[in-house]
């Protein structure tokens, strides 16, 4: 019995995963959050920052999330849509859990979210008891 099949298939199996992970990344996805950047604008002295990473293997999205100076304690926030900057959509990943910055998570996306996301049509937002339509808001676009 010869031992060449054998290691041919192992081979080939380690080539074809050393080929697919080297397809994969992790793309980053920033965001500044501000009053400003509300649809209508909010004149909040709240600001806060999106640090998004999305890996291209697993297609999870994992985000972490800081604030400071909002009117009250964040009531909810979310990934918002498809839209434009300027243009409200609804909530296409709601943040579940304790809303304290920092705030972080990850969820694993649909392709359609995926294409979304790298086009820059979703934005980020959290709102407030004072601010029920959000509080501050921030485009999530790709790092260039």
């Amino acid at each position: 019995m010869t031992k060449r099949p054998l290691l041919t298939a192992l081979t080939l199996s380690a080539a074809m995963f050393f080929a697919a992970s080297s397809f994969a990344a992790i793309v980053s996805y920033p965001a500044t959050l501000s009053g400003p950047g509300e649809v209508p604008p909010v004149a909040s002295p709240g600001t806060g920052k999106v640090d998004a990473k999305f890996d291209t293997a697993t297609k999870t999205l994992s985000w972490t999330v800081t604030y400071s100076g909002l009117t009250g304690p964040a009531t909810a926030a979310h990934f918002h849509g498809p839209a434009a900057a300027g243009v409200n959509a609804p909530p296409v990943v709601p943040i579940a859990g304790n809303l304290a910055s920092p705030i972080a998570g990850q969820a694993v996306l649909t392709d359609a979210q995926i294409a979304d996301l790298a086009a820059g049509k979703w934005y980020f937002n959290i709102h407030t008891a004072n601010n029920k339509g959000g509080e501050i808001r921030g485009q999530v676009m790709m790092a260039k």
